[in-house]
């Protein structure tokens, strides 16, 4: 089961709240839902909304399938912050002049997918393919060359 959640146009830059989504990338969602809900940045609770949006469109799929469905083994599979559209503002500054003023926004995608059973290991290589192998001729050892002493200035008088 995977489902996704987006939200647009968040109103904080995307260069800080990357510093949160990079703290539950690939975690279980009950581990990343309280990472989230006790972090001080307050990029946090943007995308705690998202995470409990896409568990909630998990399970509406899971609903339409008629499919068992556990918020607890969930993952998040992916989850981004891309640049948002960039709000552009003017303030005063000295001798009339005027500064620009740039106030970011960011779009967060969160994927969450359920943990499936691990499948069967591959069957492991047969030694007797190793043994049909030749054997590589060693390389003669590299000869050491002999350094040369160093030429003495000679001493001006």
């Amino acid at each position: 089961m995977e489902a996704r959640a987006i939200q647009s146009g968040v109103r904080q830059s995307a260069r800080k709240m990357r510093l949160v989504i990079d703290l539950i990338r690939g975690r279980a969602v009950p581990e990343a839902d309280a990472i989230l809900r006790f972090s001080k940045k307050r990029a946090a609770r943007q995308i705690h909304k998202v995470l409990r949006s896409a568990v909630a469109n998990a399970q509406q799929a899971a609903q339409r399938e008629n499919a068992a469905f556990d918020a607890d083994t969930l993952r998040v599979s992916y989850a981004v912050v891309n640049e948002g559209q960039t709000l552009k503002r003017f303030t005063a500054a000295a001798m009339g002049r005027g500064t620009p003023i740039l106030k970011r926004t960011s779009h967060v995608e969160i994927r969450v997918a359920g943990v499936e059973a691990p499948a069967a290991p591959a069957p492991a290589p047969k030694a007797e393919a190793k043994a049909e192998r030749k054997p590589r001729a060693k390389k003669a050892p590299a000869k050491a060359k002999k350094k040369t002493p160093a030429k003495k200035k000679k001493a001006s008088k």
